[in-house]
């Protein structure tokens, strides 16, 4: 339902592309969890760049070689300045959005029968996508996954789920289309995806993560992320068990932007194709949507999520990386993805994909 089959073509997909990644060090003594971030403005229309870091523009080497063959080839992309969210959109952040809008998420719409023909009424409910687990380390993406009606961002893991006292907390359950309508309340854009890894570099061109090229250290986490034998069992050695952070909890980047790396996958503008283009090189949007391809579900196009999640395992898909890309069906909310905005400084705003308008 509503693109099931998309996410578990997403999940298969990276399951067959990780070889062996290093390990995250052994832990001798509990780890050092960090207090969360206490002073985050909440963003706003006025003014307008509440909430943000100005990141200013510049050349960086965009992708990788050697671990995903769709991060590739690396290019070098120059991007303009701009200022984009510090922490990702927290549930607080988007409930004085649906607050001032009235704003119906993907996730709490039926499903249009004429764009499902092959659903029975009971399955075009509201519904979205919840991790659940698995006792076996062996089974696949169908076991990890269910569609669960009355799942929305209000109520992340199903009806009888709620956010309350959780306002901190990244939302999550949100499409791509929900992620760009709260982006345009405020005036602002999602991220390209150069714009995005570009950001989540921090400065540190080439480097295999944000923080640099050391390794997680289990002493002293730098991200929420899975920890142990994935999908049966998260040891939590970051603080967090199989469960999102609240947002600015892990150092920030050197650009002082948190949690660039787990906690939640983010939506960026692009649609999705295999590998990176080597014909833009300046503000690159990606493909058009006609030219959006994902192999594992060649029927359905798709938008590029990054910074991987609390989902994220060495031995898994090992996509918390500034490079690493995935393929998010557009229409269909999941609780380990969220996003943050942007907004581009006058002249550094890069044109919609040849003929479209978002």
């Amino acid at each position: 339902m509503k693109h099931y089959v998309g996410w578990l073509a997403l999940a298969a997909l990276a399951q067959a592309g990780c070889g062996a990644q290093p390990a995250v060090k052994a832990a001798a003594k509990p780890a050092v969890i960090q207090p969360c971030l206490a002073d985050r403005a909440a963003p706003a229309a006025a003014p307008a760049t509440a909430g943000m870091v100005l990141v200013k523009g510049g050349e960086f080497l965009q992708g990788a070689a050697g671990t995903h063959a769709e991060e590739g080839p690396p290019r070098k992309t120059r991007v303009g300045s701009f200022w984009i969210d510090r922490t990702e959109v927290t549930n607080d952040d988007f409930a004085r959005f649906v607050a001032a809008t009235n704003y119906v998420t993907q996730a709490e719409r039926p499903l249009d029968p004429a764009a499902y023909p092959g659903l029975s009424g009971d399955q075009l409910k509201p519904s979205a996508i919840v991790f659940v687990g698995a006792d076996n380390p062996n089974a696949g993406p169908g076991a990890w996954w269910r569609v669960v009606q009355g799942a929305d961002w209000r109520h992340p893991h199903g009806p009888d789920s709620s956010i309350e006292g959780k306002g901190a907390l990244p939302v999550v359950q949100i499409g791509w289309e929900d992620a760009l309508a709260y982006a345009r309340w405020l005036g602002r854009d999602l991220p390209t995806e150069a714009e995005w890894e570009y950001a989540a570099r921090g400065g540190l061109d080439s480097a295999r993560y944000t923080w640099g090229d050391q390794p997680l250290d289990a002493q002293k986490p730098q991200a929420n992320v899975w920890q142990g034998v994935f999908p049966v069992a998260d040891t939590g050695g970051d603080g967090y068990k199989a469960t999102v952070a609240p947002v600015g909890c892990f150092a920030a980047n050197g650009y002082g932007l948190h949690d660039m790396a787990g906690n939640v996958g983010e939506w960026t503008r692009d649609w999705y194709a295999p590998g990176l283009s080597t014909s833009e090189m300046v503000d690159p949007v990606g493909p058009t949507e006609r030219a959006a391809y994902d192999p594992a579900d060649p029927a359905e196009r798709k938008h590029v999520i990054k910074g991987g999640s609390f989902l994220c395992a060495d031995n898994f898909c090992f996509r918390y990386r500034p490079p690493a890309r995935q393929a998010g069906p557009s229409d269909t909310g999941s609780d380990h993805v969220g996003f943050r905005t942007i907004l581009r400084v006058t002249g550094s705003n890069p044109p919609p994909p040849a003929g479209e308008g978002a």
